[in-house]
């Protein structure tokens, strides 16, 4: 009955993705099959294999191995700041996200990281039929946040149609940034952390692609020549260490005003109706997806809510009120929505990207804010589609 539901939740999201279709025609069902079936294939051989199961192990190992590194380098720093029980989420999780943007940078001045995605995103375009710059912009977006991932290919920028940008775009907001991967295994279970990575990045280009049908164009190709301005290894970490502090800050300074601002909401609400938080109405208001991604009856009022916190707030809020239920929820809950949370689809992303592209070609930018909710909508799709196909096997 739980694989009927599956099925159906991946019908009913692939079916509003068509609704929203702006050239029904020209959708690619070939390439949409064989990323839906490489989706499955990755998450069967991670979740029931034992090879798949050990790959895991072995990258949530060397993940904390880094987070360890990290905290070393946390505690010379602030090893003399008296912290009371449970420690500081700054402290203990989000000054991480400085040292795992220094690692990116090196590796993306080594040139390492910028191959790796390149022959990745070849492989994808020649297995799927999709361009080859969407195909990139897919894989970076596992590796860097939003706006790098589209400064990464803004050389490419002149060539995007409008369907091609919402493509790229939807890309970003669908994925999270690698420099942060190390602060969410802080709070969520790490094996679906890391294998909502590549679903998340075939689910963006699935639903995009449906939204949004593109053709293989003449020029086609992706340079990854210029990719950094570092002109030394000291200076790509030097570059990095700040970008990941600047980032750290900017996720503090969110997390103070969303979850400052849903207090504020919940008592405006609660004036009206006693006892009623904008969480609960998000949860009865997911709930029938809920179901159909395979979320226990009993337990979908709760898990929609913390699914719908993510949407108006972002995955960190959502995040930290989901990990207080992890004890309390059954497996196949916790990996439904942790997998769920593990993107960036939320409202603020809309101005991010948007920010961004107007920073590259400001005309384009006008066309990320006409279609800004279509893009938080099929974000939204995608982190559903991942979810429900990491139940199917939970």
């Amino acid at each position: 009955m739980d694989i009927l539901l599956g099925v159906l939740a991946i019908v009913v999201v692939l079916g509003l993705a068509f609704l929203m279709s702006n050239d029904k025609r020209n959708i690619n069902y070939k390439g949409i099959g064989i990323m839906l079936v490489l989706q499955v294939l990755t998450t069967w051989f991670m979740f029931t294999t034992q090879i798949g199961q050990a790959i895991i192990n072995g990258i949530a190992a060397g993940f904390n191995k880094l987070i360890e590194f990290g905290l070393e380098g946390i505690n010379f720093v602030l090893g003399g700041v008296e912290v009371g029980e449970g420690g500081v989420f700054f402290f203990d999780v989000l000054l991480l996200i400085i040292f795992f943007a220094t690692i990116l940078s090196v590796l993306t001045y080594l040139k390492i990281l910028p191959s790796i995605i390149k022959y990745i995103g070849t492989a994808i375009s020649k297995v799927t039929g999709l361009p080859k710059v969407e195909s990139f912009n897919a894989v970076n977006s596992i590796f860097f946040g939003q706006s790098e991932a589209l400064i990464a290919i803004r050389s490419q920028f002149h060539h995007l149609d409008k369907n091609r940008l919402y493509i790229v775009s939807a890309s970003a907001m669908g994925s999270v940034s690698a420099s942060i991967v190390g602060a969410y295994l802080q709070m969520l279970p790490p094996q679906y952390v890391l294998v909502a990575l590549p679903l998340n990045m075939f689910s963006a280009l699935m639903i995009a692609s449906v939204i949004a049908p593109v053709r293989v164009p003449k020029e086609d190709h992706v340079d990854v020549k210029n990719v950094t301005n570092d002109r030394s290894i000291f200076e790509a970490m030097g570059n990095g260490a700040l970008e990941g502090g600047k980032i750290a800050l900017i996720v503090a300074a969110m997390l103070i005003a969303f979850i400052a601002s849903l207090e504020l909401v919940n008592w405006l609400i609660q004036l009206a109706f006693a006892g009623v938080t904008l969480q609960q109405i998000l949860g009865y208001a997911l709930a029938p997806i809920g179901v159909l991604m395979g979320i226990s009856p009993s337990e979908v009022i709760q898990a929609g809510s913390v699914m719908g916190t993510k949407i108006v707030t972002n995955e960190f809020v959502a995040m930290l009120q989901f990990q207080t239920m992890l004890n309390d929820m059954s497996v196949k809950t916790v990996g439904i929505v942790s997998v769920f949370l593990t993107s960036f689809a939320n409202f603020s992303s809309i101005g991010i990207i948007a920010g961004t592209v107007k920073g590259i070609d400001s005309e384009k930018a006008v066309s990320v804010s006409g279609f800004g909710m279509k893009l938080l909508v099929g974000a939204t799709l995608a982190s559903i589609l991942s979810a429900t196909v990491v139940g199917l096997f939970l």
